[in-house]
């Protein structure tokens, strides 16, 4: 099933990233022959080479609403550990661009290859719906969505009478609305096949038209336009796109060193709510971070909803492996996920944070997904050994 799903979330990329060389200059220090290779391929066919180039640069050939770095940049102080080749290793079969561990505050190990470095963006894919979910408890904490029990119809009115008009907005954050979707990408007359190049407009016209197959909250189905309607509600609600509102309420004040982006639905678009943030790994690591003090009852400034993280990363009824847009992993730790390896794993027992850009050779591999596993719990034993020190 895992893997199913991830496969359909490799498809929203393609809904998003719409590559146009004729908007497109080669980027300083790139092959000229690479560069126009990629723009000729669908995003999910980059090999890790063309990967490495492209990115680092979705902003130069896809619209985007741009995200400033903060004034303030949140210090992450060097603490590192003891060098050893095997991390190297461990990235290279695990085809990392980067990998960052973050303990206590501190960054404990940080390591780039192929030329990739702090600075540099990178796109995350679906880690976007977790930064999503983060959103929603800045604006519940700001009174601009009063309730989760909140009907997606109070801020879109357009969808009153439809099957999503009274479906709660925890409903959307479970993937677990109960309406008909099929997310089939090898049908052309499925539902998120009928998404390729449309606007957000066309988009919510579509949900509106759908039927309700179950009662909310009762089946979890992975559903792209569901993610779609959730950013959507936001925005309403908050009154900005969302680019602007992280950028106001997360990027400024908890201190991003960098600048990021975030793909739009066509030009003059709004932001898709499930997908495409780019930003660099020390800012992967700052949002990790964001959650896991939001965790432990210890933000500050306090930017959530209180409890709400804990409210997040809780089993929802119709999936005990996913809370609101967090993956779950059944030992308290929880993880915003993209494809292709992108990932922000939270362990809240080992105050721990663990950041990867990746470039695997597929959207989804078991085999790089069990690596990961392994990686990870090889880092909590490493965190928990230097906490003994």
């Amino acid at each position: 099933m895992n893997q199913r799903i991830l496969l359909f979330v490799s498809l929203l990329a393609t809904l998003t990233i719409s590559l146009s060389s004729a908007l497109a200059e080669t980027p300083e220090g790139a092959s000229s022959e690479l560069w126009a290779d990629l723009q000729e391929k669908n995003i999910l066919a980059w090999t890790p080479d063309e990967q490495r180039l492209g990115y680092a640069n979705i902003r130069l050939f896809s619209p985007v609403r741009e995200i400033p770095a903060s004034p303030t940049p949140l210090a992450l102080p060097p603490m590192l550990w003891p060098e050893d080749p095997l991390w190297v290793q461990h990235m290279e079969d695990l085809h990392l661009a980067g990998l960052l561990v973050i303990q206590g505050g501190k960054i404990r190990l940080e390591h780039y290859r192929q030329g990739h470095d702090e600075d540099q963006r990178w796109m995350s894919f679906s880690i976007a719906k977790s930064v999503v979910s983060l959103l929603y408890g800045v604006a519940m904490k700001e009174g601009l969505i009063q309730s989760l029990d909140d009907r997606v119809a109070d801020y879109l009115p357009q969808f009153e009478g439809t099957g999503y008009g009274n479906v709660a907005l925890r409903h959307l954050l479970h993937m677990a609305s109960g309406v008909q979707w099929n997310e089939d990408y090898e049908d052309p007359r499925s539902d998120v096949s009928k998404l390729d190049d449309a606007t957000e407009a066309e988009v919510l016209t579509h949900l509106a038209s759908l039927p309700r197959l179950h009662e909310p909250g009762t089946v979890f189905n992975y559903n792209t336009g569901e993610t779609i309607l959730a950013g959507a509600v936001l925005a309403k609600a908050v009154g900005m796109p969302l680019g602007d509102y992280l950028s106001s309420r997360v990027w400024s004040p908890m201190g991003m060193e960098n600048g990021a982006d975030w793909a739009l639905m066509g030009d003059g678009g709004a932001e898709m709510g499930g997908c495409c943030i780019s930003a660099s790994l020390r800012d992967y690591g700052r949002l990790g971070l964001l959650s896991l003090k939001a965790t432990q009852g210890v933000l500050t400034p306090a930017l959530l909803l209180e409890d709400w993280m804990r409210a997040s990363t809780e089993p929802s009824p119709a999936a005990p492996f996913y809370g609101y847009f967090w993956w779950l992993t059944g030992d308290g730790d929880y993880r915003a996920s993209g494809i292709f390896g992108q990932a922000i794993h939270v362990s809240p027992s080992h105050d721990l944070v663990i950041a990867m850009h990746g470039l695997w050779p597929a959207a989804v591999d078991e085999g790089l997904s069990e690596k990961r596993r392994a990686l990870i719990e090889k880092i909590k034993h490493a965190s928990t050994q230097s906490a003994s020190d």
